[in-house]
């Protein structure tokens, strides 16, 4: 038996805390009876309607895909381009989602998944996982610019997270370099629009780690499922770096 706004998350139709006021608002029926109480526990064999509509229950699968650039993130494109989930079609029968998004030119980690819950701690900004890009940017870095990063740089929509920055190469004769960047939030093309700022624009982006995951074994457009130690571990170190930012 598992909560009834945790089994509506799970289901990725919404968030838990949305869950919660659906609930509350009389919009939630178990085996055709309007539910108000949020303590209300359910089974497998209890049927589940939110706005008059069952909800399908599935067992949660969690999925790492190496993203390759030409690809959206999204359960489909109103113009026809490949999504995320077409590597999953006809292989699992499970309907998964993108955890977060790459941009389309951007490769790298992705996690997969059909559980609202999980996607939406990882997601939310209170929970954010550090996650480390590997940039190829035109112009190279100077030390004071790298600075600002560090410290925080102001964009259009506020100032970012002090970031931690490395410059692992440079191509004097080419004007290039290769810059290691590990961020925790996921304002829309944060990294980009950062290395923008300072006057290195991204002519290519790889996101090489998320937590503690990584693309070990994988090419792209290819994927692993989750061990549940992994998951657990993804849940555990979300909440361990609240926790750390809080006391900050």
């Amino acid at each position: 038996m598992e909560r009834l706004q945790k089994v509506i998350a799970q289901s990725g139709i919404t968030s838990r805390r949305k869950a919660e006021e659906l609930i509350r608002e009389g919009k939630v029926k178990v085996n055709g009876n309007v539910i108000t109480e949020l303590g209300t526990k359910v089974g497998p064999k209890d049927k589940i309607e939110v706005n008059e509509i069952q909800i399908q229950r599935e067992e949660p699968v969690y999925f790492l895909l190496y993203k390759p650039s030409g690809v959206i993130s999204a359960v489909s494109d109103d113009k026809k381009r490949k999504v995320v989930t077409d590597y999953f079609r006809d292989i699992i029968e499970q309907r998964v989602f993108p955890v977060g998004r790459l941009d389309y030119d951007t490769t790298g980690v992705l996690l997969m998944t059909n559980d609202g819950e999980f996607a939406n701690v990882l997601m939310h900004p209170r929970y954010q996982l550090d996650k480390v890009y590997i940039a190829k940017v035109k112009g190279i870095p100077a030390r004071e610019k790298i600075k600002l990063l560090e410290r925080g740089i102001h964009l259009e929509d506020g100032k970012t997270a002090p970031a931690k920055v490395k410059v692992t190469s440079i191509d004097k004769k080419k004007e290039t370099a290769i810059v290691e960047l590990t961020i925790h939030e996921g304002k829309n093309r944060q990294v980009k629009r950062m290395l923008e700022a300072i006057g290195c624009p991204v002519m290519k982006l790889k996101r090489e780690k998320y937590g503690y995951l990584d693309l070990k074994g994988l090419n792209p457009g290819e994927f692993r499922e989750l061990t549940p130690h992994e998951v657990k571990q993804l849940r555990n170190m979300a909440v361990t770096q609240t926790s750390k930012k809080s006391r900050r």
